[in-house]
């Protein structure tokens, strides 16, 4: 039975889907633990990335003071009470006077757990594409560019990147539909999907208190996490058993991805099983359901994922 549950599980992840954090495996030592709240001690940007059939982009022109004339993708932050969708579809709304929707995240932009950037590849489906006469305190006007020639200047070329990983991801993608899901969440936390691999058997990380299930491990707050960035609390938990050397509708703010991992470690003079776990927390399972073992080995050879940097 829990082999199955555990199953179900690795199959919702893979297929892009989430589920309640019930609770953590790793929390950060020596903090407490305190809800995470926009606008106090959190921050979510959201930015969308449009492609026309002409293979143009939507950017629009900045009226902020310190960027006003320059060139962005449309972008904005995210409000408490507010989804990751809700913000978006007004901040494009109110930038480019343009309805629209999701497709698919693209990348996850972090600079420590306390501020963190959705970036969606998204498809216009209304409006009217505003105009220098309806410039505002919002933005000065919206246009598509040719991707290949896009204006200048831009307020950052950061965007160069997200313009190609949506091309790349149009014309053939990696990675399923990946959209938020509406969950309660009080903490910035990762569900963990450790695999480890050998010729072509895969084993995954499985924690067990409670009803065996997928870590999760909770990101702390504190200096030392905002200067390393999401990846300390994977790597604390990983060291923890294997001593190796939105959203805002419900008050919630938290968030929890899913992560996908690969253990490179290996025990001395043991090179086909995964290496040894401390403590009754953790168990490594062998996974035997072919089509999950498929999709693992073709997620971690393809990098069939959405990014996460810094």
């Amino acid at each position: 039975m829990a082999s199955e549950g555990l199953a179900g599980a690795l199959a919702s992840v893979l297929a892009g889907q989430g589920s309640s954090v019930q609770s953590c495996d790793l929390a950060p030592a020596g903090e407490p633990r305190v809800p995470v709240r926009l606008r106090k001690n959190l921050c979510y940007m959201v930015l969308a990335v449009f492609l026309s059939e002409q293979d143009e982009v939507l950017l629009i022109q900045e009226a902020k003071r310190e960027c006003r004339g320059s060139w962005y993708l449309p972008a904005g932050r995210m409000e408490p009470g507010e989804t990751i969708v809700e913000t978006l579809q007004p901040e494009v709304k109110e930038e480019a006077g343009l309805h629209c929707e999701p497709k698919t995240l693209l990348s996850v932009e972090e600079r420590g757990p306390s501020w963190v950037r959705f970036m969606f590849f998204a498809c216009p489906t209304g409006g009217i594409l505003k105009t220098s006469k309806e410039a505002d305190v919002e933005s000065l006007q919206a246009a598509w560019y040719p991707r290949t020639s896009l204006p200048t200047p831009l307020r950052a070329h950061d965007i160069l990147h997200l313009v190609e990983l949506a091309t790349q991801y149009r014309q053939q993608a990696k990675h399923p539909v990946i959209l938020p899901q509406e969950l309660p969440c009080d903490l910035v936390c990762q569900r963990l999907v450790a695999t480890f691999t050998s010729a072509q058997t895969v084993w995954v990380l499985v924690g067990t208190v409670g009803m065996p299930h997928l870590p999760v491990t909770a990101c702390g707050l504190d200096p030392m996490e905002q200067r390393g960035g999401m990846k300390m609390a994977v790597l604390w938990l990983l060291q923890e058993c294997l001593t190796l050397h939105h959203l805002g509708r419900d008050h919630s703010d938290g968030i929890c991805l899913n992560v996908l991992v690969t253990v490179a470690f290996r025990s001395p003079g043991i090179q086909d099983e995964p290496p040894r776990v401390w403590g009754e927390n953790f168990f490594w399972w062998k996974v035997m359901e072919e089509d999950l073992q498929s999709q693992l080995l073709q997620w971690l050879q393809g990098s069939s994922v959405v990014p996460v940097n810094r």
